[in-house]
């Protein structure tokens, strides 16, 4: 049975996604830790626009992203990754398309 996750939980998990999105967003390439790394593939799983992008175009992607469009990311991304729920696709609704039919940058 899984339990409830405290608030400290919920803020150190959203804190690790928000810092990860922003070493994506800032292009630093060289090294992502096992979390990063696990962040990174629920984000994939969570927003179907990324499921093929390369980590710069993740950090394009979410550059593009308005304020509220990043919070449900983040809220996404925290459920894949806490409840395993299949999010495909579910997360973020916009006019980017999907990772097949998009502009490259």
């Amino acid at each position: 049975m899984k339990r409830a996750q405290t608030d400290a939980e919920v803020q150190i998990g959203e804190i690790a996604i928000v810092d990860t999105f922003t070493k994506l967003i800032f292009g630093e390439e060289a090294r992502y830790s096992e979390l990063e790394l696990t962040i990174i593939q629920a984000f994939r799983t969570a927003d179907a626009n990324v499921v093929l992008d390369s980590h710069r175009d993740m950090g394009t992607y979410l550059r593009a992203l308005g304020v509220s469009e990043m919070i449900k990311l983040v809220s996404a991304v925290q459920d894949q990754m806490t409840l395993g729920k299949p999010l495909v696709g579910a997360a973020v609704t916009n006019n980017h398309g999907t990772g097949l039919n998009r502009q490259a940058y």
